[in-house]
């Protein structure tokens, strides 16, 4: 069951975005100032699920000691980053509402992304030519996963690959850092002098809840348009590595949640997944700090002098198919 406000409207509304309506709707009705004769896809994938913006980015993220931090489970996932010496941590109990964080951390300015549909959390550098810009919600998806926008031009980009899909930069890419997608309690073991992000005060009354009640456990995405995948359950969690999106990998590597809670550490070519249990669902119980424990998920080149973090999301495998369709997914046998 989906509980209440747009997300139940989006399902009355599904439409398929044609380029004829891009061009003459959303740039009258939503103002849109983005070229919509320039783009890479189909326009017919993109689904229009609601206005721009009404998931308001969070563009003035406050943050408190980690420490002192005591209304947040332990158990409960958050986005981690330590860039130059600074540790941050994003609780999806904040951008399950927000969807993304426009931030500077250790001096370089980044979009912490979330997307619930896919469960996708990336983070990019936002920067077009050298200058910060800052990303926005378009209410618009594809293969159920967020489409962002930035301010400066209105380009339209994937979250899953950073990548400029609409707009006079179709094509191009942003930079994806390494973080992890770990528990509260094992980002605080891991970095003690950390911060935490607190709540906006525009959507804190909803912290730590989930309006997709148990969505994992469901047969089939929601408001996915496209092939689903036949050799694999669409909804079975994923650890996946993409190499458009790792510099260096040769090929795209994904394993299932189950096999490596059987078999991590898992070593596949110059990565190392690792898994270990304490984390939460944030798509199973509409409290997330009472949904079944899924496990923290780490991905480490090995060829280095030292363990490096690599660009991993954890992931549903209708997600990770939609856009690698010969993706092979290491599984355990039936």
């Amino acid at each position: 069951m989906f509980v209440k406000g747009i997300f139940v409207a989006a399902v009355m509304a599904l439409t398929p975005i044609t380029s004829q309506v891009a061009a003459q709707e959303f740039g009258p009705l939503e103002r849109w100032e983005t070229d919509f004769s320039k783009t890479v896809i189909d326009i017919n994938e993109v689904v229009d699920v609601i206005a721009a913006d009404q998931i308001p980015s969070n563009d003035n993220p406050q943050f408190k000691p980690a420490s002192e931090e005591t209304s947040i489970p332990g158990n409960e996932p958050v986005v981690a980053l330590n860039i130059n010496g600074v540790a941050r941590a994003y609780p999806l109990r904040y951008l399950m509402w927000h969807e993304i964080v426009n931030d500077t951390i250790g001096g370089v300015p980044v979009a912490v992304t979330y997307c619930p549909l896919c469960n996708t959390s990336l983070v990019f550098e936002r920067t077009l030519d050298g200058e910060p810009v800052t990303f926005g919600t378009t209410g618009k998806l594809r293969f159920s996963n967020l489409l962002m926008y930035d301010r400066k031009e209105q380009n339209w980009w994937q979250q899953y690959s950073g990548e400029a899909v609409v707009g006079t930069r179709a094509g191009e890419r942003l930079r994806a850092i390494p973080s992890f997608l770990i528990s509260f309690d094992l980002f605080l073991e891991r970095f003690p002098d950390g911060d935490v992000l607190l709540a906006d005060g525009r959507r804190a009354r909803l912290s730590g809840t989930n309006p997709y009640v148990n969505y994992d456990t469901t047969p089939l995405p929601f408001l996915f348009r496209g092939d689903l995948p036949e050799d694999i359950e669409p909804m079975m969690r994923i650890a996946f590595v993409d190499a458009d999106l790792e510099e260096g990998l040769d090929d795209s590597i994904a394993v299932t949640l189950p096999y490596l809670e059987k078999n991590a550490p898992f070593r596949v070519g110059p990565l190392e997944f690792r898994w270990s249990a304490g984390q939460a669902s944030a798509l199973d119980q509409r409290q997330i700090s009472a949904s079944r424990d899924v496990g923290n998920i780490e991905v480490y080149r090995m060829d280095k002098e030292e363990p490096e973090l690599v660009v991993y999301m954890v992931t549903f495998a209708f997600m990770a198919r939609a856009y690698k369709t010969d993706l092979e997914i290491v599984q355990l046998e039936n």
